[in-house]
């Protein structure tokens, strides 16, 4: 990106010779394609090993595919990964602030504070020499999409009917199915892949890809869920269905999708021609 116009101007920090630019690691993803490819090695974290960088790097890259916040990979690859110049930039205060308001509930889902080393006061104020916020307030009025929270785990339904399910319908605005898989990661914990296939939706002028999406976050922010959702590592159906409320996202009922069970597809099809009483 144009780091240029982030900065603000004023006297930077000195790297001094200790330091030295080395390639972002592969190992990386959540800095690859961030506009540079080289990173400053001790970073702004005070790693001073490649491997102490990937070890300590792996447990933020689950925050940035959660996309709580539109400055997270910036402000994460600004400290793990900075830039190869003449002088280190840190971010600017507000960045983190920002990243902090909207990430740090998504950490407490999973049972983790908004650590210590990432205190915001220990960043430059805006006026100084750092790395401003890449996202703008728009000047048009731009639609706001509902988030996923963290919430209690709904059960799983596993005994129904089709009319049963119509009656959850009626009551709810959207219903999405989703496979799920998971794999282990070369450092033993687990990434998932979620595909998913927008049965309905009637919530006001949401897109299918909108809520799609929404389904999606719900998955990465609840995590405690998806892990119930598969136990064994083999793909898992199931029919999420749930409402809107005050532009938060929440998950009401959760379907298992079995083949030999017809219920569900009985209650798609209808679905169409029904109407709610």
């Amino acid at each position: 990106f144009a780091l240029s116009g982030f900065l603000r101007v004023a006297t930077g920090f000195d790297i001094g010779l200790s330091t030295k630019c080395v390639v972002i690691p592969k190992e990386m993803d959540m800095c690859h394609k961030i506009g540079y490819s080289e990173m400053r090695l001790p970073n702004l974290m005070g790693h001073t090993s490649m491997a102490e960088v990937i070890l300590k790097s792996t447990t933020w890259q689950h925050l940035v595919h959660m996309d709580c916040h539109p400055d997270t990979r910036t402000f994460l690859c600004s400290l793990f990964a900075p830039i190869c110049l003449d002088t280190f930039i840190h971010p600017c205060r507000s960045m983190c602030i920002a990243v902090r308001d909207s990430c740090a509930p998504v950490l407490a889902c999973h049972g983790h504070p908004w650590p210590d080393s990432l205190d915001c006061d220990r960043f430059p104020a805006d006026e100084d020499m750092c790395l401003a916020s890449l996202t703008k307030e728009p000047k048009h009025p731009h639609k706001v999409l509902p988030k996923a929270a963290c919430q209690p785990c709904p059960a799983v339904e596993e005994f129904f009917t089709h009319k049963r399910v119509l009656e959850v319908f009626c009551d709810n605005d959207f219903a999405v199915k989703v496979k799920l898989s998971k794999k282990r990661t070369v450092f033993g914990d687990h990434e998932y892949n979620i595909e998913c296939q927008v049965e309905f939706v009637t919530q006001g002028s949401l897109l299918p890809y909108e809520t799609q999406s929404m389904v999606q976050q719900w998955l990465l922010i609840n995590e405690n869920c998806t892990q119930r959702m598969i136990p064994a590592h083999r793909p898992m159906v199931y029919l999420l269905v749930g409402n809107i409320e005050e532009g938060v996202v929440l998950v009401n009922q959760v379907y298992r999708w079995q083949r030999r069970d017809l219920q569900l597809t009985l209650a798609t099809q209808k679905w169409r021609y029904h109407k709610c009483l």
